[in-house]
């Protein structure tokens, strides 16, 4: 009986093996273990043999019942993966469009520029913060010392939301509203730059964009000086732009920060372009995010990205960073 056993193990576990669904699996199992199986009903002859033969073929039985078990779940478990795995990739969706001899797409130009400014401020210690882009009055423009009637919080220069009270909420105007964020979250020191998408209601022409893009630094620390801030934009331009580069400060107002400066970088070939507003940040921006300006200092800088792009490449109209023309932007 131990050999019949034997041969009707071996002869299941071979139908395992070579079961190519998982129905043929289950019917091999029937077959083998189910009531009226192969292995099932040596257990009816058990009671023919004598106790000392009862507890060997049983013990043998018992054995090769659990062996074909095994069997069964380790084909069932790798037939079910290779069911569901078919099942995915017919299901797939295919997102991508690629025609012969074309590339799939590339990142746009602003978000290259985006991206390598990043590389570069990370590389020189800072960390990247994002914030809203729908803002409210507070962080948009009080917290930033800006005065109630000033002229940035008028319609002809904001597009207001309908939400909250009248005038509460905006499309953010530039991306200082994010470092208002920051000290609001984080204690000092704090070195973080911010990337982003802001909003002005302004004419669309050859230079100028409703929908643009910034970057600002913000640095805060003790002993913080004017003379950090300097230093950082020249490291700044000659890391992003190349060694022929220089920067310069002029003096400047802006209300989150005193004194303040435009600053400028020099060309290898001795022109100047104009990219953006720096300066101390002002102690009532940091009274307003709960940071004591007789402890702590620092500075800001920030400055657009699209104009910056345009510049780099030759672009003579920022309109065509706004473009789908695919002939314009399969050129970067």
């Amino acid at each position: 009986m131990i050999e019949d056993i034997r041969r009707c193990t071996d002869e299941a576990r071979e139908r395992v093996a070579g079961a190519q669904t998982v129905d043929s699996v289950r019917a091999v199992e029937s077959d083998a273990l189910g009531k009226r199986g192969t292995l099932s009903g040596f257990k009816k002859r058990l009671g023919t043999l004598s106790e000392a033969e009862r507890r060997e073929v049983g013990r043998e039985l018992n054995d090769a019942m659990a062996a074909v078990r095994a069997a069964v779940e380790a084909r069932r478990a790798e037939l079910e993966a290779g069911e569901r795995r078919a099942r995915l990739r017919g299901e797939r969706v295919d997102l991508t469009e690629v025609r012969p001899g074309r590339d799939a797409g590339h990142l746009h130009l602003v978000t290259q520029v985006i991206e390598e400014l990043e590389d570069v401020f990370v590389g020189l210690g800072f960390t990247v913060a994002e914030g809203p882009e729908v803002e409210d009055d507070w962080h948009n423009f009080t917290a930033l010392n800006f005065g109630e009637h000033h002229p940035a919080r008028e319609m002809q220069d904001t597009f207001f939301v309908g939400l909250g009270s009248p005038r509460e909420v905006v499309m953010r105007t530039h991306t200082s509203p994010v470092q208002i964020r920051v000290m609001e979250q984080q204690a000092p020191p704090i070195y973080s730059v911010m990337p982003g998408r802001v909003y002005r209601n302004e004419a669309t022409d050859a230079t100028h964009l409703a929908v643009f893009h910034q970057l600002e630094c913000l640095v805060v620390d003790r002993g913080i000086t004017f003379g950090h801030l300097a230093g950082t934009i020249d490291m700044f331009t000659k890391a992003f732009f190349g060694a022929g580069f220089s920067s310069r400060l002029r003096p400047s107002y802006f209300p989150f920060t005193e004194p303040s400066a435009e600053f400028d970088i020099q060309r290898p070939d001795g022109s100047w372009l104009e990219l953006g507003g720096s300066g101390m940040v002002h102690p009532n921006v940091l009274r307003n995010c709960g940071i004591d300006p007789e402890e702590w200092s620092g500075f800001a800088f920030g400055f657009g990205l699209d104009r910056l792009a345009a510049t780099r490449h030759g672009v003579g109209d920022l309109r065509e960073l706004a473009s789908t023309d695919i002939r314009f932007l399969e050129q970067f």
